[in-house]
C-alpha cells in the first residue's frame, strides 16, 4: 500500500539510488506476495523454527529465496550477497546457517517444490481464512482471483476527458516510445506496457492523465452525473474517483468527505494538480452531523473495506488482513449505508463501491439496506459499449481481480422512490 512504498522510499532515501533502489522495492514486494510460500519453503531446511530475536536473518533468507525462485539472478550471486549482508547486520553467527540453508535449496528444490503442491496456503501464498472464504463466496473462480492476486499489477492511466481524448493521449506516448493499450469499457483508460516515473508522462502535471486502476475508473461512469446536480463523494481519499467525476461533468456541485486530515491531503493535491474544484470535509461517514440537511442528487459511497480485490497492488494485505477485521468492516459500511440513505433525494442515485471480491462486504450491504427502507430500488448496471462485464450478483456486480487486466471491484447502483 502507499504506506509500504512510502516505508521503503523514506528508509532507502539516503543509501539506494536507480536500480538498487528499485531491486529493494522488487524484493519487500516479491516477499510480501510470496510469503507463505518463501516460509513453507524455508522450514524445510531449518532443523528448528529462528526465534523473534532472528526475524532479521529470516527476512534475509526468504529475499534470498524469492530471488532464487522468481527472478533471474544467477544462484551464486544470491548465495554470496545474502551471506555478505548477514556480515552487514553484524549476524556473523548466520553466515553457516544462510550458506547451507540456501545451497541446500539449490540442490533439492525440485523436491521441495513438489512437496509444497498440496499445502493451499502455501502453493496459493495467502492464508487460509482467505482462501476459505474465496472458495465458499466464489467457488467457480477462487483459484482464478488467488492466481491474479500473484501476479506484478500493471500501471494504467486514466486521461482527463476535460482536456483531451484517450485515442490523442496515447499518440502523445506514442511519440515518447511509450507503448499503451486501451481497456474494453473503460473509455479513459490506457495500460503502460513499461513501468516509467509517471511524473515524467507528458501533460502529467498540467492535469492531462493521472495513475489510476481500470477497474476503478467504471466508478465515474456508472455514478451518470448531469450537469448542476449535487454530487456527494464519501470515503473520498486519495480522490481519483472524485476527480474523475469532475473531469466527466465539471459543472456541478462537488462534495468530498474523509475521514482523516493526512488522507484529505491527498485529495487536495489532486484537485489542485487537475485544476478542479470541489468542498472538502474532514468527517465520519458513519456519521451524519457534518451534514447540513441539504440532500445529493448523486451520491457515491467509496466504502471502506478489506481490499481484497486489490491484492496484487497491494501484497502486504495478505499479511495485514485478519479473518476478524471482515466483520468489523461490514458492521461499518451498513452505518454508512444507513446513514447516507437520507441525504439522498428522492429519485436520486447511490452508487456503493468496494475494492472487495467478499460477499459480506458487498451484495450482503444491499440486502442489509433493502431490509430496513422501502424506499431502494436496485438499478441495472449499464456501461456504454459493453454488453456484458464483470459477474452478476444478487445485488451489482462484480469484477474481479484479473478481469481485462484490471483489479477487483464490486458495484451496485440505487435509487430511491419518490415520495
Amino acid at each position: 500500500m502507499q504506506g509500504r512504498s512510502l516505508v521503503i522510499a523514506r528508509s532507502t532515501a539516503d543509501v539506494l539510488e536507480g536500480r538498487d533502489r528499485a531491486l529493494a522495492m522488487e524484493l519487500v514486494n516479491g516477499v510480501l506476495r510470496w510469503y507463505w510460500k518463501l516460509d513453507f519453503l524455508l522450514n524445510q531446511f531449518l532443523q528448528k523454527p529462528l526465534r523473534n530475536k532472528e526475524q532479521e536473518v529470516k527476512m534475509l533468507l526468504l529475499m534470498a529465496l524469492y530471488e532464487l525462485t522468481e527472478l533471474s539472478t544467477p544462484d551464486y550471486a544470491v548465495v554470496n550477497e545474502a551471506v555478505s549482508a548477514s556480515k552487514a547486520l553484524g549476524k556473523q553467527w548466520a553466515k553457516a546457517l544462510i550458506n547451507g540453508v540456501l545451497r541446500n535449496f539449490i540442490r533439492d528444490q525440485e523436491v521441495v517444490l513438489k512437496k509444497m503442491q498440496p499445502n493451499q496456503e502455501a502453493f496459493y501464498s495467502h492464508p487460509y481464512w482467505l482462501i476459505a472464504l474465496l472458495k465458499q463466496d466464489w467457488p467457480e473462480h477462487w483459484q482464478a482471483i488467488l492466481e491474479a492476486n500473484n501476479q506484478r499489477p500493471p500501471l494504467w492511466l486514466r486521461v482527463n476527458a476535460a482536456q483531451n481524448k484517450t485515442q490523442s493521449y496515447q499518440t502523445m506516448l506514442e511519440v515518447q516510445g511509450l507503448v499503451s493499450s486501451t481497456h474494453p469499457f473503460a473509455a479513459q483508460a490506457l495500460k503502460l506496457e513499461q513501468g516509467v516515473d509517471v511524473t515524467s508522462l507528458p501533460g502529467f502535471d498540467q492535469g492531462l492523465v493521472s495513475v489510476q486502476d481500470a477497474g476503478a475508473q467504471l466508478a465515474a461512469g456508472l455514478l451518470d452525473v448531469h450537469k448542476g446536480q449535487r454530487v456527494l463523494d464519501l470515503c473520498a481519499a486519495p480522490g481519483g474517483k472524485t476527480c474523475h467525476v469532475l473531469e466527466l461533468e465539471p459543472d456541478i456541485e462537488m462534495v468530498a468527505v474523509e475521514l482523516e486530515e493526512s488522507r484529505m491531503v491527498r485529495v487536495r493535491e489532486n484537485l489542485d494538480r487537475l485544476n478542479l474544484k470541489a468542498e472538502l470535509i474532514v468527517a465520519d461517514a458513519s456519521d451524519a452531523s457534518w451534514w447540513d440537511g441539504n440532500q445529493f442528487d448523486r451520491i457515491m459511497v467509496d466504502a471502506p473495506c478489506s481490499s481484497t480485490g486489490v491484492i496484487r497492488r497491494h501484497p502486504d494485505i495478505k499479511t495485514l488482513r485478519r479473518k476478524q477485521d471482515i466483520a468489523a468492516l461490514a458492521e461499518v459500511q451498513q452505518k454508512i449505508l444507513q446513514q447516507v440513505w437520507q441525504m439522498l433525494k428522492p429519485g436520486g442515485k447511490l452508487l456503493y463501491v468496494t475494492c472487495s471480491v467478499l460477499r459480506q462486504e458487498n451484495e450482503a450491504q444491499i440486502t442489509g439496506l433493502l431490509a430496513t427502507h422501502k424506499d431502494v430500488v436496485v438499478l441495472d448496471l449499464i456501461i456504454k459499449g459493453s454488453a456484458e462485464w464483470g459477474v452478476a450478483c444478487k445485488h451489482g456486480r462484480q469484477l474481479l481481480p484479473g478481469e481485462n487486466d484490471n483489479d477487483g471491484f464490486y458495484f451496485c447502483c440505487l435509487s430511491k422512490l419518490a415520495e
